[in-house]
């Protein structure tokens, strides 16, 4: 089989490291998440001189399954390397199969590319993305940041983030009391980044009143218990990975079964032990209570073998994650233009959006990208044009999140029977047909303009990379709540999000 990823034609040339002249300009990275580690990588093939810092020893390469879009993978044409190495770990043969909660399944098992490219992708074009495993994506980005001689300083805690625009510098002071500087800081450290008081307040976390029970461990756990194994298969010839989904009312699970591990995740009201922390665990016995106290299934329980898998569930392997919500706020660069945020910094996804890693991936390729087009005269310029070709899109892609989040704990099984792709949440072709690099090549004249103009960025003459027809309209979370305490649906306004 040949070593390639599912890709819509780029008109951007493959261009390994070292196509690009040195820019001199200096970047400093704060953070090693995914957005992190690809603008490290794509900084330096784009010719700037970067710098890492990770607040902790090493880098945190646990956790369990996510998605990742197809527009957050166009750029491994660019490293031959990492696309050989990502089909290689990556679910694409994976199946999905959908339940009640209760157990009663609705659809047979399918492979994913086919469910998802019935979410409406062109004929002959590949699936919107891929399920993925997070320990193996992370370990590929960090192997590379490795090989490519990108220094990355552990144990640097930031506790602040300043700018000099005088001496053209941005930087950050660590907990040890240095300063550091660069000529333009990418702060890429999280909800929680110290940059945001530099760059435009601190953005308030809302409770959603809603949380995640996520666990994962080794496949051989269900191989030794033949009961669990009856139903948590793996979908045979060929052992491949399936995930099933159920869905409940106001609730749902979905599970991962794959040979060498096994995952599931459960969402729920909150109660109380959760927290924003991927590293707080709960006992099992916490879960199954809750599992048992779920509200409107008194004569309808769960499904005996999801009760079951939680039971044989290793000790300090459950975490209970909190699903804070955060209104968007498109300043994410500070007032000299010296400090910009990418990732879950400057815009946080809840999980059911399917789009938290990609977008951080897409931010990372995009302000490299415009960094390199404005030259290090201009940095200033690059960072406000980089917001301008991205905050309407992610603005977009987190209330879709909402959505979403909206329909798997609601299904509607009657008009999930006539059309099941109510049954799975959106993956609209603005979001996977999107090329964040090439975005940035042909429009950042267009947006320097409107920047120089003082214009808005909806009044930018640029083709949307957001749902087609829609005009943006500012949203908060408190609305959304309101409507949602009335009984009124999410309104995702005007415009094609199909």
């Amino acid at each position: 089989m040949p070593h390639a990823i599912p890709t819509l034609e780029s008109k951007m040339e493959a261009k390994p490291v070292g196509s690009y002249p040195d820019t001199k300009i200096d970047v400093l990275i704060i953070g090693t998440g995914l957005g992190g580690l690809t603008a490290a990588l794509e900084c330096k093939r784009k010719g700037h001189n970067v710098t890492v810092f990770e607040r902790n020893a090493t880098i945190n390469t646990a956790g369990d399954m996510y998605f990742m879009g197809l527009s957050a993978t166009r750029f491994f044409k660019h490293w031959p390397d990492m696309a050989k190495r990502y089909y290689e770990i990556s679910l694409h043969n994976c199946w999905i199969e959908t339940f009640q909660h209760n157990g009663n399944r609705m659809f047979a098992p399918a492979l994913a590319r086919e469910r998802l490219r019935a979410q409406g992708a062109p004929e002959g074009s590949p699936p919107p993305g891929i399920f993925q495993m997070r320990p193996l994506v992370y370990k590929m980005f960090v192997d590379e940041v490795e090989k490519q001689g990108i220094p990355i300083h552990y144990n640097h805690r930031v506790v602040d983030y300043f700018e000099d625009e005088s001496r053209q510098k941005g930087g950050v002071i660590t907990a040890d009391g240095k300063r550091h500087e660069a000529d333009v800081v990418i702060a890429a450290d999280g909800v929680g980044s110290k940059s945001q008081a530099l760059v435009g307040g601190v953005v308030r976390a809302k409770a959603s009143g809603r949380a995640m029970w996520r666990a994962a461990f080794p496949y051989k756990i269900v191989e030794e218990h033949p009961e669990l194994k009856k139903f948590w298969s793996v979908m045979q010839p060929g052992d491949q990975p399936i995930v099933r989904t159920f869905l409940g009312p106001g609730t749902y699970a979905l599970t991962l079964s794959r040979k060498d591990v096994m995952v599931w995740i459960i969402n729920h009201a909150t109660t109380g032990s959760e927290e924003e922390n991927w590293n707080h665990t709960i006992s099992k016995e916490e879960v199954l209570k809750g599992l048992d106290e779920m509200p409107y299934m008194e004569n309808d329980k769960w499904a005996p073998e999801l009760i079951e898998l939680v039971k044989n569930t290793p000790d300090n392997t459950i975490v209970n994650f909190d699903l804070l919500w955060r209104d968007p706020q498109p300043q994410w660069v500070s007032p000299k233009g010296r400090v910009v945020q990418i990732g879950d910094a400057a815009h946080s996804y809840l999980p059911s959006s399917s789009s938290g890693a990609t977008q951080a991936i897409e931010d990372a390729i995009s302000i490299a990208s415009c960094l390199q087009i404005g030259g290090k005269a201009n940095i200033t310029t690059a960072t406000r044009v980089h917001v301008r070709l991205r905050f309407i899109r992610n603005s977009c892609a987190q209330k879709l999140g909402f959505s979403n989040a909206e329909l798997l704990q609601s299904t509607d099984w009657n008009k999930v029977r006539i059309e099941p792709r109510l049954a799975q949440p959106k993956l609209p072709s603005w979001i996977f047909s999107h090329d964040p690099e090439a975005h940035a090549y042909d429009y950042y004249e267009t947006a320097a303009e409107g920047l120089k103009k003082g214009l808005a960025i909806q009044k930018d003459d640029i083709p949307p990379n957001y749902p087609p027809g829609y005009k943006y309209e500012p949203w908060s979370i408190d609305k959304i709540i309101e409507d949602a305490s009335k009984g009124i649906a999410l309104d995702l306004g005007e415009g094609d999000w199909s």
